[in-house]
């Protein structure tokens, strides 16, 4: 498998693609002045503790109090599970009995957490009071007391040996630890040197949280190219590319330390076109940023984020097939199915999303798709959950989401439309002219009236329109449209001459 980390870094921002077999599958991007706090670790206040909701709100020091929920206080394994940077399993244990948040937190008290989610949307930041530590080969949670492999680590004897070291190292009354994918096929004596550092970064925290007067911020985790040559590189990935040598020399020094290894694959690009173009990253993002994306086929999948989830519709488009309607839906589908589970990945779009593939007269077919769509689904690094197709035809999921999408990190709400991606035609605003016309009372025999419109509206208008030559002979006025381009599409203004 031909896997490529390709890294474009300036002083304002940092941008990370991962190419797999010539396509861009995920990508990242971080504004120096907008850093994600995913990871980093807080001595927070709790300013509001909410029964009725099993939550309670904490000063951060941030500009909006976080949202910690009851589940993130109590031992709950799934949860723990999700935060951590691989996907990893672990065992299971009995929980707790349901208890109330406020048997657990007081208003004014002072508590250390670990943020989970950014502020997403104007929702303040999501934090969890078990924080979880990553190291290179091992996830130290010194909240629980539980030891775990990553569930991508799939043989049956690598995992039994993994937790056989885990059980002979991990020092007793000093909380969890889990295997990262990185740790298959390593020694004792990695995972023990991994072990020291990690329980001894906990130390210098809490000995950091018991001096400082909260809210404060105790640790910060790595920023978005360290973590991710933490997180994202193996042995699976043939090359690192970055255009910047102080980012270059930075990265060998961090993966001498962690993974040595892997140093003589990180390589510095020095041409002089930009490396995002030279590796077609950069189109990509330009297509990600677009609701319709174009199937090889001439098929296409229409995908709109709203605040509830993302929708995702598909179609033959221009594809027409070569046997017959059954044959050509099921195609289509296919090939829908890998290019948005590729779409999910690149826009890292997360929460509720539900599929809405071409009708199928064959379950035989449905079944296959859905396969399909589950076998793609494990190239994910984030935690998902998918249902089987329902009567309607639909296939719902969850993906897990920390952070903004791709496309709410990098545009903003329309000005024209508010967000809704609609704006009035062409139609209807000539309509509302001539009510607004109608409406007037103050105009006298043979009078000049003056519209002005923005110019795709005087182009609908100029080729004329009969409703406008009623208004003529009622009002028994003369009009002049004129385009003018400082008008907003459903602007105008009507001037009496």
């Amino acid at each position: 498998m031909s896997r490529e980390i390709v890294i474009n870094t300036t002083k304002h921002e940092s941008r990370i693609a991962v190419v797999d077999e010539g396509q861009v599958a995920e990508l990242w991007v971080e504004r120096t002045r907008h850093r994600t706090i995913v990871g980093n670790i807080y001595k927070g206040r709790v300013t509001k503790v909410l029964p009725g909701m099993q939550s309670a709100f904490v000063d951060l020091g941030l500009e909006r109090d976080a949202f910690l929920y009851v589940a993130d206080v109590l031992e709950e394994l799934e949860e723990i599970e999700s935060e951590t940077p691989d996907e990893l399993q672990l065992d299971d244990v009995p929980h707790r009995a349901e208890t109330s948040i406020s048997d657990l937190l007081r208003e004014g008290q002072e508590i250390v957490v670990q943020v989970s989610k950014d502020t997403i949307a104007g929702k303040g930041a999501r934090i969890t009071s078990h924080v979880t530590l990553p190291g290179r080969f091992l996830v130290y949670m010194p909240t629980v007391n539980h030891i775990g492999v990553s569930r991508r680590i799939e043989d049956e004897g690598e995992r039994n040996r993994l937790k056989d070291i885990l059980e002979r190292i991990r020092p007793q009354g000093q909380g969890g630890f889990i295997v990262r994918t990185a740790g298959e096929g390593r020694e004792e004596e990695e995972f023990r040197s991994d072990l020291r550092y990690l329980t001894e970064l906990w130390s210098q925290i809490k000995r950091r949280a018991e001096k400082a007067s909260a809210p404060t911020a105790v640790h910060h985790d790595l920023d978005l190219i360290l973590r991710t040559i933490r997180d994202v590189l193996s042995s699976e990935f043939k090359s690192v590319w970055v255009d910047s040598v102080d980012e270059y020399q930075r990265i060998v020094e961090f993966l001498d330390q962690i993974q040595p290894q892997l140093v003589p694959r990180v390589r510095l690009y020095r041409r002089d076109e930009p490396i995002f173009d030279e590796f077609g990253i950069e189109p990509e993002i330009a297509k990600a940023l677009k609701s319709k994306v174009w199937l090889k086929s001439g098929g296409y999948i229409v995908i709109n984020q709203t605040e509830a989830l993302v929708a995702i519709d598909v179609n033959t488009g221009k594809y027409v097939g070569k046997k017959n309607l059954e044959e050509t839906v099921f195609r289509t589908n296919l090939e829908a199915a890998k290019e948005i589970v590729r779409q999910i990945r690149l826009r890292d779009l997360g929460g509720i999303i539900v599929l809405d593939f071409i009708d199928m007269e064959e379950a035989s077919n449905r079944d296959k798709l859905f396969a399909t769509l589950e076998e793609e689904i494990r190239k994910d690094r984030s935690k998902t959950k998918i249902l089987q197709i329902s009567e309607f035809g639909l296939i719902e999921m969850t993906r897990k989401r920390v952070r903004q999408s791709l496309e709410r990190s990098l545009t903003q709400a329309c000005p024209y439309c508010s967000g809704s991606g609609r704006i009035k035609s062409n139609t209807t605003v000539a309509l509302e002219i001539w009510r607004e016309l109608m409406k007037a009372r103050d105009f006298h025999e043979g009078q000049d009236v003056i519209v002005r419109v923005n110019p795709l509206v005087y182009g609908a208008l100029s080729a004329g329109d009969p409703i406008f030559e009623e208004v003529e002979r009622t009002l028994g006025i003369h009009l002049v449209f004129k385009p003018d381009e400082s008008l907003h599409h459903e602007q105008f203004d009507v001037m009496r001459i």
